[in-house]
């Protein structure tokens, strides 16, 4: 009989482990959801197209669509003491060209969204390297 009680209480012990050590491990708070993740590819995708079209001097930007977003991973991590998800998958992109239209199916991507403190704003974060070998973010409010 004892060495049943005995059994027991380790169980119980080990199972409130496991339920403190994932509860320290978790984010609180809503992740991102798949129409998250679309408006921030879309935005960086117009960041770049807003760089590129100031570089090559071009006149007017495709017009480009984001569909069929499919998220194959949510990494939990903290950036600048603020609750962040790198978030990886795939997407399809159509570009409306003057004369014709294009679809790019599968296009792999990788956002990192951070959650405000307030819970109610997202931001879009674009990590850039320095010189001196340190990374700097970017940060963009998603729409």
């Amino acid at each position: 009989m004892h060495r049943t009680a005995t059994l027991i209480v380790r169980v119980m012990l080990t199972i409130a482990l496991v339920g403190v050590l994932a509860a320290c491990s978790n984010i609180n708070g809503p992740t991102p959801n798949k129409q998250l993740v679309r408006k921030a590819i879309a935005l960086q995708l117009d960041r770049t197209q807003q760089q590129l079209t100031r570089q090559l001097h071009l006149s007017e930007p495709s017009s480009l669509a984001i569909a069929r977003v499919r998220i194959t991973k949510k990494e939990p991590l903290v950036v600048q003491d603020l609750p962040t998800f790198r978030v990886r998958g795939t997407y399809n992109l159509n570009v409306k060209l003057p004369k014709r239209q294009i679809t790019q199916r599968q296009n792999p991507f990788e956002v990192y969204l951070q959650r405000q403190q307030e819970n109610k704003t997202w931001r879009l974060l674009r990590p850039q390297p320095t010189d001196g070998g340190t990374e700097v973010w970017y940060s963009y409010l998603i729409p």
